[in-house]
């Protein structure tokens, strides 16, 4: 926050670099996708030939699409700044007359910088699970899995239109569901992954809904075609533009778990911890905030829509807070947490081009100190049983110093300790958030600043009930407990993310990073906070140092009891994820089972009641006709009099 990168909101826009056709390393980056797309391919159906060695052909289809990424970002570096957004077109998909939608490639430094996240910290992610997974008879499966993650992620971000996006968006679904709940054969975790899937399907449905409303007003779905067009939508068709911003946000809501569509990421600890780490850290929630800066253009002429988005962001990071202060499942605190940081970017996507580098800026750096808490997490449960709850730990920084000094990195780096990542990237969205006219920056920025002190609170306690105090784990006797680090394949990976949570927010600030992403995002003139910047700082500091005191004292100086306590009521609700699933289960799942049940009743009764009636009166019908035609003379002589009689009357009547 001492830095000057560039100041905050946008005053006016400059739009993106020109396009050009790719070239070089760049034209061969959908390799990036087909190679992990490739090997998850081959480990599922090569089956139990790759036992002994899928899991590194995993690791390499991975790495090798870290290097076809370096080599692109590599050759962007190279060129000028306006020279740098580059396409290619793989395949043509549909050519019709006025719609036309190619497979394709977009390289630029948003794209890239996504590559590099996904691709680096996903290649220590699956070699940490080597040893992770090494008992699990199906590890070859997860590694499939992950592959199949890793290319539909890089397919999302490496697409040219929304629909190549859409295609790598459900790719990710797919994965997640698969991961979410690899060990189905626990009903709770299966319950979990169709849990996720299904409440993203209700996000998919808001990007369906925003490209259907691209191709009526814009006949195209390609990036550079719609950006193209929102100015005459913005002089003419205002609404469109809102409307269109909206969806995607609803999209975004789903995949990065925004409120109201969050209800699904704690579950989501069902799966294996590495999954935990490529899902909350480096691939699936970001991809919503991808796609808000992606759409910056849309937001930047549609205001309410981008006014939404910052609201939906501020009360994301509230309730992540919230819950994450009250949960002892050490997993699902470091969920809430990915929840309350996501819901900072969606803030910072919201408020403009320097809003949207701010929030790009924090995702990287959270990618690293996040999946860094996760695999030390993982590597906790590794040597305790699988135990995640906090109130059995204790004093584990003894006997895990490898464990406990890394995951000690990525704590300091998320609460904004000075100089460390967080305080380069999540900082700058808080000056951001003061930033503006009016109350409204007095209000996001008091919140962001209460937050970051609450987030010091929670992460010291997750901190202060893992690794220091006395040892609240059975130490003797035959249910004994033996802590200790894991091996090299599991705490190299989280060393090397331990150092990027140390210095990664420092390199990328004063290497020009913000600047890296004018040629994708746009620059934009920046406007003065409405308090200066160091009394910011001073201010954010104060109130982290105050959440730190607080855990001290209620974690460290005093003995943690094995039982939680009560609580006020606030603490009861946040354990119970402030009634998510009640809220859910009331407003939407019983409506909906109503209404089911009312159509299947109106089905069974109604439609198949007039069938079956008409079924059975028919052949009653001719049961009674066929009694008529007895074939007496006499019968059909009476019935022509009768006849004769009825039309008599009828003629009489008509002329009376």
């Amino acid at each position: 926050m001492m830095i000057d990168m560039i100041n905050l909101l946008p005053l006016s826009v400059s739009a993106p670099a020109s396009v050009s056709e790719a070239t070089g390393a760049a034209s061969f980056i959908w390799l990036a996708v087909a190679i992990p797309l490739l090997s998850s391919g081959l480990l599922l159906l090569l089956g139990k030939l790759a036992d002994t060695w899928g899991h590194w052909l995993g690791i390499a289809a991975s790495t090798a699409s870290f290097i076809l990424g370096l080599a692109a970002t590599i050759q962007l570096l190279g060129m000028a700044p306006d020279q740098r957004v580059l396409e290619s077109t793989v395949y043509t998909l549909v050519a019709a007359p006025g719609l036309t939608i190619d497979l394709g490639t977009r390289v630029d430094p948003l794209s890239m910088t996504f590559v590099l996240l996904v691709t680096f910290v996903g290649t220590l992610i699956h070699i940490y699970s080597v040893a992770y997974m090494a008992h699990d008879d199906s590890r070859r499966r997860f590694f499939a899995y992950l592959n199949l993650f890793v290319a539909s992620m890089l397919l999302l971000v490496l697409g040219n239109s929304y629909l190549i996006l859409f295609f790598g968006w459900e790719g990710v679904g797919l994965a997640s569901y698969l991961l979410i709940s690899f060990w189905n054969f626990n009903p709770e975790f299966a319950k979990a992954g169709k849990k996720a899937f299904v409440m993203n399907r209700v996000g998919d449905l808001g990007m369906l809904i925003a490209m259907m409303a691209m191709v009526a007003f814009v006949g195209s779905v390609n990036f550079t075609d719609v950006f193209t067009a929102v100015p005459d939508l913005s002089a003419q068709q205002q609404w469109v533009l809102t409307f269109v911003g909206l969806f995607l946000l609803l999209a975004a809501c789903g995949k990065s778990a925004q409120f109201p569509l969050q209800a699904w990421l704690g579950d989501a600890m069902a799966g294996p911890t590495p999954v935990s780490a490529l899902i909350h850290a480096a691939t699936m929630v970001t991809a919503g905030v991808y796609l808000m800066v992606r759409s910056g253009a849309i937001y930047a002429a549609a205001p309410v829509a981008a006014l939404v988005v910052t609201i939906v962001g501020l009360i994301t990071l509230v309730f992540g807070a919230i819950v994450g202060a009250a949960k002892d499942d050490m997993k699902k605190v470091l969920a809430a947490s990915t929840m309350s940081q996501i819901g900072y970017m969606m803030l910072a996507a919201g408020l403009g081009p320097v809003g949207a580098a701010f929030a790009i800026f924090h995702l990287v750096t959270h990618g690293f100190f996040k999946a860094n808490m996760f695999l030390g997490a993982g590597a906790v449960m590794h040597a305790m049983d699988d135990e995640v709850d906090m109130r059995g730990f204790g004093g584990l920084s003894k006997y895990m110093k490898i464990t406990f000094y890394t995951f000690a990195c990525g704590y300091l780096a998320i609460i904004g300790f000075p100089f460390l990542s967080g305080f380069y990237s999540k900082d700058k969205i808080i000056e951001a958030a003061f930033t503006g006219s009016g109350a409204q920056p007095w209000i996001f920025g008091t919140v962001t600043v209460l937050v970051a002190g609450l987030t010091a609170f929670y992460m010291s306690r997750l901190v202060a009930m893992i690794f220091l105090g006395e040892p609240r784990w059975q130490t003797s006797g035959s249910q004994a407990k033996h802590p200790h680090d894991p091996s090299p394949l599991m705490w190299v990976p989280m060393a090397v993310l331990a150092l990027g949570s140390l210095a990664l927010g420092a390199i990328l600030n004063y290497g020009g990073f913000l600047s890296w992403l004018e040629p994708a995002i746009g620059s934009a003139e920046h406007g003065e906070p409405v308090l200066p910047v160091p009394a910011i700082t001073a201010l954010t500091l104060a109130v982290i140092a105050i959440g730190v005191l607080v855990a001290w004292k209620l974690y460290v100086s005093q003995p943690v009891p094995k039982a939680a306590p009560v609580g006020s009521w606030i603490t009861r609700a946040a354990r119970q994820d402030l009634y998510q699933d009640l809220v859910n289960d009331y407003g939407v799942v019983q409506p909906v089972m109503t209404l089911a049940r009312g159509t299947a009743g109106a089905d069974r009764y109604v439609v198949d009641g007039v069938g079956e009636g008409i079924g059975a009166l028919l052949p009653w019908l001719g049961k009674v006709i066929g009694t008529l035609q007895n074939g007496q003379v006499r019968s059909y002589t009476s019935y022509m009099v009768v006849g004769v009689v009825i039309a008599l009357i009828a003629v009489a009547a008509s002329v009376l």
